[in-house]
C-alpha cells in the first residue's frame, strides 16, 4: 500500500496487535483513534433484531464526520451489515476504508482420546475496501 496520512480511525471490537501497529507505522500512520467508549458499545453490540442499522449507527457516522478528514484511513470490521454501511459512508466522504487480512493456522492434537483443534490467527496485511 502507498504511504498514508498520520491517523487511522479504528471501528472494530479489538485492539491492534503489535504486527498491525508496525505495518501501519510503515505506511506513515502513527496516531490510532479508537472509538470512544460509548460508541464502542454501539459497535460491539449491534442488535441482530433491528430491521435497519442507519439510525443505530448515526453516532458513529457523526464521530467520523467530526474527526476524520479526506484521505484518512478507517479500519472497519465487525457485523457484516454495519460494515457495509460504514464502508459506504467512508467512500461517500472521501475516507479510505481498510480491513485486516489474516492467515489461520490450525493445530490438532489428541488429549485423553479427544481431538483438540486450536486456531491461531496471524495478521498478514491491511487491504483497502474496493468499489466495483
Amino acid at each position: 500500500m502507498k504511504k498514508s496520512t498520520n491517523p487511522i480511525f479504528l471501528i472494530f471490537s479489538h485492539k491492534l496487535t503489535d504486527s498491525q501497529i508496525e505495518e501501519l507505522k510503515g505506511v506513515g500512520i502513527s496516531n490510532f483513534e479508537y472509538l470512544p467508549r460509548n460508541l464502542q458499545a454501539i459497535w460491539s453490540g449491534v442488535p441482530p433484531d433491528k430491521e435497519s442499522l442507519n439510525d443505530y449507527l448515526k453516532p458513529i457516522f457523526e464521530w467520523l464526520k467530526n474527526n476524520a478528514k479526506k484521505g484518512e484511513w478507517v479500519l472497519v470490521q465487525g457485523d457484516f451489515g454495519a460494515v457495509c454501511l460504514v464502508v459506504d459512508f467512508c467512500f461517500k466522504n472521501s475516507l479510505v476504508p481498510v480491513y485486516a487480512t489474516t492467515k489461520r493456522n490450525t493445530i490438532e492434537k489428541m488429549e485423553n482420546g479427544k481431538l483438540i483443534k486450536v486456531s491461531q490467527f496471524e495478521h498478514i496485511r491491511f487491504r483497502k475496501y474496493e468499489r466495483m
